[in-house]
């Protein structure tokens, strides 16, 4: 296949969102004092590539670890991500799958990988598979990864855990990545992009520098849930962050880079949907 698109136009590796000047540009709509808040946020902590030791991380292992999967028809790809969790032993405690109600072998599949598969009956959300799923658990830090995910590294979740473990003040663990669309290196994360970024840049300072808010890979203390209800739907990912930001602080906040995921593409008219959630989260939390 060849590309039509010409390599300046191609999609990008998901950086710092280097449109809020001109977002924060007075007379485009925002406020004169929304524009200084922009322009001096606290910004997020961020890890390169460079920036692991799995070492040093195992002897800083601080309380149980749960790796948390909902899944739902992802018989195809779980036992993967399952094997990838697992190549790092002594690190998780507990390895949960939650079965939303698929129709496929995904339950069959998780328990042959060693998991333990916890079954809804009915599929009422990403949120609520992962509420189930952390129901299930007891350990001090939770993990969260996606169950389609064709290339889950093993370092996936030692990374996640890192900031958790090198700092106390950092609740929130976020992956970063490069997301290739179709036969390009880069442009996937479309809802990610379009939707979820540029409002977190006009609402909420400093989130707009996170690179992946909708990335399914995620670590937190547990003890963040106490003040904080999950999202039911897709929109759990920015709900978690936003209310983190707002309820604890942006430097609570970290992400680090996992380097590429891959996963399939999803036609642009499931991604509507997917958007409208993330967008009434964001609005929904910023009216309250």
């Amino acid at each position: 296949m060849v590309n039509w698109l010409s390599q300046l136009q191609r999609g990008r590796p998901s950086v710092a969102l280097d449109v809020v000047p001109i977002l924060a540009t007075p007379g485009l709509g925002l406020s004169k004092e929304t524009y200084p808040l922009l322009m001096n946020a606290p910004t997020p902590w961020t890890l390169s590539r460079d920036d692991f030791d799995l070492e040093v991380l195992l002897a800083a292992k601080n309380g149980t670890v749960a790796v948390i999967i909902p899944a739902k028809n992802e018989a195809a790809t779980v036992g993967a991500v399952l094997e990838a969790v697992k190549a790092v032993p002594g690190l998780v405690d507990e390895l949960i799958v939650v079965d939303d109600d698929s129709t496929d072998d995904t339950a069959v599949v998780a328990e042959h990988h060693g998991a333990t598969v916890v079954s809804t009956s009915i599929s009422s959300g990403k949120g609520n598979a992962l509420a189930v799923g952390i129901g299930k658990s007891t350990a001090e830090n939770l993990v969260f990864l996606d169950a389609d995910v064709t290339n889950t590294d093993a370092t996936f979740v030692p990374r996640l855990l890192q900031p958790l473990f090198a700092r106390p003040e950092i609740h929130l663990v976020k992956g970063y990545y490069e997301r290739p669309l179709l036969h390009m290196p880069t442009g996937g994360g479309r809802v990610n992009e379009l939707a979820a970024r540029p409002i977190l840049s006009l609402l909420y300072p400093g989130l707009g520098e996170v690179r992946q808010p909708l990335a399914g890979e995620t670590a937190l203390r547990r003890s963040v849930l106490d003040e904080i209800t999950l999202e039911p739907t897709y929109a759990v990912e920015i709900g978690l962050l936003i209310d983190v930001a707002t309820k604890i602080g942006i430097d609570a906040i970290a992400q680090v880079d996992l380097g590429v995921r891959v996963h399939r593409n999803r036609p642009l008219e499931e991604l509507r949907p997917m958007a409208v959630q993330v967008l009434r989260c964001a609005l929904e939390r910023r009216n309250h």
